[in-house]
């Protein structure tokens, strides 16, 4: 093959590897899920659910979330949330919790998890649905 045509098929390749390239980088965007961070007493939305984080407490084995819940019926709904602290991670407990799921009409309850493996302060509540993720900071 002559040098001219190499030089071609060469620029060629390299212009399709870089629309490859710019192709993953348009579906990565568009896959990444949504992380809000939300305030207390706000109230944020997740999927279909709405969620409000009216006060929280902590001691040493426990974390209480007092929370607004409402939007869509979902006996599993609970499942969405969870406890995070540098280095551990906890479910809610619902033999201590009074939320029973997420019903269409706003109820107020208590998420109830257990701490007693957390080092330090520093908690956040999450809440996963779809493909949206709600944060907040429950220090």
């Amino acid at each position: 093959m002559k040098t001219r045509t190499l030089l071609i098929l060469s620029a060629l390749t390299a212009t399709a590897i870089l629309i490859a390239g710019i192709a993953l980088f348009i579906r990565l965007d568009q896959a990444r899920s949504t992380v809000e961070l939300v305030a207390t007493g706000e109230q944020g939305r997740a999927g279909d659910a709405r969620i409000t984080v009216i006060a929280s407490a902590n001691d040493v084995a426990t974390t209480s979330v007092e929370v607004r819940l409402g939007g869509v019926d979902d006996d599993d709904g609970l499942d969405g949330f969870r406890l995070v602290a540098p280095g551990a991670t906890a479910s809610v407990d619902t033999t201590s919790s009074t939320c029973d799921g997420l019903t269409v009409a706003p109820v107020e309850c208590t998420l109830v998890f257990d701490t007693t493996s957390f080092e330090g302060s520093s908690r956040q509540l999450v809440f996963q649905r779809s493909d949206a993720q709600l944060r907040w900071d429950v220090s």
